[in-house]
């Protein structure tokens, strides 16, 4: 798998939301319009990515602080039909990327 490849197509759906569905959790959604606001600028901003948070360089994963709660955000690439997992998240011929951004505590 082309490891650069993945990590372009996740910075797009992290930093445009295009490319992907994004999904905001009921945690997330129970907040305030403003907040949901800042959070979702947080996650199109973000870049700590470390080895720690980012192991495999593909920038799928962050968490970061909002008003004191832990806020992190997941990229998962599914096949076309939504039933199993991509076998090249590389390929967005045959890869749906799904963003859900959730509270830590609903992970």
């Amino acid at each position: 798998m082309n490891t650069e490849k993945i990590r372009l197509l996740n910075d797009i759906l992290r930093k445009t939301f295009v490319g992907g569905r994004v999904m905001l959790t009921i945690g997330i959604r129970a907040k305030s319009a403003e907040d949901q606001a800042e959070i979702l600028q947080k996650v199109r901003s973000f870049n700590e990515f470390t080895k720690a948070n980012d192991p495999y360089a593909e920038h799928d994963y962050g968490r970061f602080s909002h008003n004191g709660e832990d806020i992190m955000f997941k990229i998962d690439y599914y096949n076309k039909t939504y039933d199993r997992m991509s076998d090249d998240p590389s390929n967005p011929e045959i890869t749906n990327r799904v963003m859900t951004i959730m509270c830590a505590d609903e992970y």
